[in-house]
């Protein structure tokens, strides 16, 4: 396939931040941990996507380069070697990635989840003095597998029911053995990473031989992606978002050491219920598609992607006002999704909560009208896979599907919990 003629040459000045530090009041910290992804992206993701995509093909040379900088382990607390990054602090750096792979940001969200929740999250949550500390124990193993060694985690999560979306308890389920192993057996499905990682971080339902699961008794497991009756299958050739390689996970009485717990049983329960935000790491490599896509449109107009003939295409008035319309959109999203990843915590109140439903419908419909609008305002020339917007525009109709908070479910629970206190009912 010929090179992407917007690929950016390594001498091309560094593209300018998605939030300028000083407009809005980034740290130090957040500004700097920001431009090494931005660097990576625009570097090393952005002139391999368009491989990535064509093969539908797992980015694992840029998984190495996260390793290199130090932003595969960007969730991993500073004392376990890591960058220490909160959810906010991670989300600019991930939409920023997304800019220019949004698989690569995609994938990389699958396994900071796994740093994240048994990190930041996990340390605010309620345990025992027993609990945190064997959690302490046995996350610090993880983390050195991440830190030391570059080991990848996925985060296979939804299972084609309701368990994905909090609605039940999850399918697959462990059960624990006489020898005080857990033995999974179930099914995953649209697991990014699939093949790939090392470990695949499994939300599963524990039980009792002939008993049934329920949603607070949820484990979360790291299963060792070489286990005895773990297997990969299904065949992977998507509209978009290809290079997460999200085949189906099979497994079939899959021993799993207790040490290899992400969280202590029923933590991450405690979590989905308190800590609403934490399903919401998917929005920043969408809302990084949504920037590329204004910038795109822009350099185009303006004669300025590299290896196109300077023809300046900006004099239209209706290509004037389509640019107008994708700013407006763009910042939009960009301060309402600012404010919400402020507002992350534990036990938020009803109108964050209600502004987090608001702000994921937000950026996956609008990365996906803004693609749109960026390929009939550009014409018929962006539709060429020598250019990456039709990538973008591709990738981009995959967010509003992606569980546990889709576009219609977004929708479903900001009317009805905006209309309905707790407790409140029409009978």
């Amino acid at each position: 396939m010929p090179a992407d003629p917007a690929a950016v040459p390594p001498s091309a000045p560094p593209d300018a931040p998605m939030f300028d530090p000083a407009t809005w009041g980034l740290t130090e910290r957040q500004a700097e941990i920001a431009a090494t992804a931005r660097h990576l992206g625009q570097t090393r993701f952005h002139p391999r996507a368009a491989e990535v995509d064509r093969a539908a093909q797992f980015p694992r040379q840029n998984f190495d380069d996260l390793h290199a900088s130090r932003l595969l382990a960007i969730c991993v607390p500073e004392d376990h070697g890591g960058l220490g990054a909160d959810l906010k602090t991670y989300a600019l750096a991930a939409a920023e990635v997304g800019r220019y792979c949004g698989a690569t940001a995609l994938t990389w969200n699958m396994h900071v989840c796994s740093c994240l929740w048994s990190g930041a999250l996990a340390d605010g949550l309620e345990m025992d003095a027993a609990t945190r500390a064997t959690h302490e124990r046995r996350r610090a193993r993880h983390y050195a597998r991440i830190v030391e060694a570059g080991k990848i985690y996925a985060q296979p999560f939804s299972e084609g029911g309701a368990a994905a979306a909090g609605g039940a308890a999850f399918s697959t389920r462990a059960v624990r053995t006489e020898d005080g192993r857990w033995r999974v057996d179930g099914r995953k499905i649209f697991a990014s990473l699939a093949g790939a990682a090392d470990y695949y971080g499994v939300l599963c339902t524990e039980t009792t031989p002939g008993g049934e699961g329920r949603r607070r008794d949820t484990l979360y497991l790291a299963v060792p992606g070489d286990a005895p009756g773990f297997s990969v299958t299904g065949e992977w050739d998507p509209l978009g978002m290809r290079g997460t390689v999200s085949r189906d996970l099979i497994f079939e009485a899959v021993e799993v050491d207790p040490e290899e717990e992400l969280m202590p049983p029923g933590v991450y329960h405690q979590a989905a219920v308190r800590w609403p935000h934490m399903f919401m790491t998917l929005t920043p490599a969408y809302l990084g598609i949504a920037q590329a896509a204004h910038d795109f449109t822009v350099r185009y107009l303006r004669g300025e992607l590299p290896g196109m003939p300077p023809v300046k295409r900006r004099m239209y008035p209706t290509k004037q006002l389509a640019v107008a319309d994708l700013s407006i959109q763009l910042e939009t999203a960009k301060a309402l999704w600012f404010q919400v990843m402020g507002e992350a915590q534990a036990d938020p109140g009803r109108e964050s909560k209600l502004r987090a439903y608001a702000c994921q419908h937000t950026v996956m419909e609008t990365a996906a009208r803004m693609t749109q609008l960026a390929i009939r305002t550009c014409g018929g020339q962006s539709m060429l896979k020598r250019f990456h917007l039709e990538r973008l525009y591709r990738d981009a109709r995959c967010g509003s599907l992606m569980l546990p908070w889709t576009a219609e479910l977004c929708l479903d629970r900001l009317g009805r919990e905006a209309l309905y206190l707790p407790g409140e009912s029409d009978e």
